[in-house]
């Protein structure tokens, strides 16, 4: 590797640490100014069965009865040797907790990509092989179709046909193949919606270049022009708008876990908004800014890698255009 793109590399990594510290920082000062004393409403909370030498072992180990900044202190010394702390709740292990729903919320994360990315590269090729008269238009319709309507509606409607009426998944079994699989329809249209987008104006930028029609002038059919030359240099900002819908599919994941009743990290924030278990929030904001910065510095890193228009220039700013591309060579073959 270049040593302007080691260079380039040491700075995104040192930004995206920057990033994850300020996330924690601004999450926890936005907990603690929030009304009630958590002290008060959960540990000498009846119900929750603490006695007063586990209430103050806990106080004194997030410092409650401290000043903020010392509270800040502590909790960030804490998650920074990777302790996340104990539910004021359950009085079990945050990581615990995180561990036992994070699975869940992956999967549907993950099967949400996949749909988007299979349903946006089929919309795609559509509007690129089809005439425009079997339906182009409509298809280049449906992305701005897809974003006006809201996935929780979806989802409703995805329940409403294919569980009540068709019976393919029940509503009691949300964590079944088939309520999973529909679980991610509804979360990653929305997704398909942004990709596809940018495919399809990738596309029809490269359709126009002169490589392109010289290919058909050769012969080259569509299916074949899309697949060897359009699709790829088409396809590179899919990768940056991949890396930014990471915090959508996160986000969105909560919402739709709701909506289907699936157990994820999304029923854990339900449970600690509404029981004010502070360490519980602070552990699940700060793995979500984790995973969304990480997924962002690999897009980040990986971009130059792919395009050879592109490298960091020796300020580490990604994106400096070098010499064009020699024409590539065009074959009918």
């Amino acid at each position: 590797m270049s040593t302007s793109y080691l260079r380039f590399a040491g700075r995104r990594l040192a930004q995206a640490a920057a990033v994850v510290l300020l996330a924690y920082v601004f999450t926890f000062v936005v907990i603690s100014v929030l009304p009630g004393d958590p002290v008060t409403n959960t540990l000498r909370n009846p119900e929750n069965g603490f006695t007063e030498d586990e209430i103050q072992r806990i106080v004194a180990y997030y410092g409650l009865d401290q000043p903020v900044v010392v509270q800040l202190w502590q909790s960030l010394s804490h998650f920074l040797v990777g302790d996340l702390g104990v539910s004021l709740r359950s009085n079990l292990p945050v990581s615990r907790l995180v561990a036992e729903v994070l699975p869940s919320t992956l999967a549907l994360a993950a099967s949400a990509l996949v749909v988007a990315l299979v349903l946006a590269f089929a919309i795609a090729l559509g509007t690129q092989v089809l005439p425009r008269r079997y339906g182009q238009g409509v298809l280049r319709a449906l992305p701005s179709l897809f974003l006006s309507v809201p996935a929780f509606v979806v989802a409703l409607l995805l329940i409403q046909v294919f569980a009540f009426q068709l019976g393919l998944f029940r509503v009691i079994e949300p964590d079944g193949a088939w309520a999973t699989f529909f679980a991610a329809v509804a979360l990653g249209i929305p997704v398909s919606a942004q990709v596809a987008e940018v495919l399809i104006t990738g596309l029809d930028h490269e359709s126009r270049q002169e490589y392109a029609t010289v290919a058909r002038s050769r012969g080259l059919g569509r299916v074949r022009l899309f697949a060897r030359h359009l699709l790829k240099p088409s396809s590179l900002p899919v990768v940056t708008v991949i890396a930014l819908a990471v915090g959508e599919l996160l986000g969105g994941a909560l919402l739709i876990e709701t909506v289907f009743g699936r157990t994820g990290v999304g029923s854990l924030v339900q449970r600690s908004v509404s029981t004010q278990d502070l360490p519980v929030l602070q552990a699940v904001v700060s793995l979500a800014a984790v995973v969304f910065v990480v997924v962002n510095l690999v897009a980040d890193l990986v971009y130059p890698l792919l395009d050879p228009r592109v490298r960091p220039d020796p300020a580490g700013v990604a994106g400096t255009p070098v010499t064009p591309i020699p024409q590539r060579e065009l074959s009918a073959s």
